[in-house]
């Protein structure tokens, strides 16, 4: 079976990542749960399950075989299920969904840092840095081209796919935070946030437990 590796899922938006790339392979998983910077994390890091990543979550393990970074990940599961359940048939939206999630993995991070990840919380009215707000509406110019191209109701055309599950963190941050989007991104913020794998972790979150005061305004 394969074994998903992840932090808090209040905070930790790449084993958010992680996690819906494996809910939506349809695969049977096992999920392990690292608390995050707590007390022994610096030895816990050091933990075999951890090594190839440097101590990073997510890391998913099939077999010996380990896949870290959510693009790596779900790259491994497509190849699993046959890839045809992460990205779009049509060439265009197929390179489009592509492109963007690969600018997710690499880019803004501005707003990651300004805005970082916390499921149980929410900020009305929050001021996002200039840096912050450029990032925004970088992501926001995506989701629109996304939807006006292949009509939705999805990033990349009518299936929800990798794209969706790597811009997903960054609609909870959108949620947290009270970040004003167009009508077109709104509504595809709150479809991410409905999306049941996204509720399912969300009421995960709201009852783990840990609380990292970093995270914590």
């Amino acid at each position: 079976m394969l074994k998903l590796v992840i932090g808090n899922r209040a905070y930790s938006s790449w084993s958010l990542r992680g996690w819906l790339a494996a809910r939506h392979a349809g695969l049977p998983f096992e999920e392990i749960f690292f608390p995050l910077y707590e007390a022994d994390w610096e030895q816990r890091r050091r933990d075999p399950l951890l090594a190839p990543s440097g101590g990073k979550v997510p890391i998913l393990w099939d077999g010996a075989v380990a896949s870290w970074h959510a693009l790596a990940i779900i790259d491994h599961l497509d190849r699993l299920t046959g890839g045809a359940r992460f990205w779009p048939a049509d060439p265009a939206a197929r390179a489009f969904a592509m492109s963007v999630a690969a600018e997710m993995q690499s880019s803004f991070q501005a707003l990651r840092g300004f805005c970082p990840m916390n499921t149980r919380r929410r900020y009305p009215g929050y001021a996002l840095s200039k840096e912050a707000e450029a990032d925004t509406r970088r992501v926001e110019a995506l989701w629109e081209e996304g939807l006006d191209r292949f009509g939705g109701p999805w990033i990349a055309g009518a299936d929800y796919g990798a794209a969706d599950i790597m811009f997903t963190p960054v609609a909870s941050r959108f949620t947290t935070y009270d970040v004003a989007l167009s009508a077109p991104a709104e509504a595809l913020r709150a479809r991410l946030m409905a999306h049941p794998f996204t509720c399912a972790w969300l009421a995960a979150a709201a009852t783990e437990g840990h609380v990292l005061e970093r995270y914590e305004f």
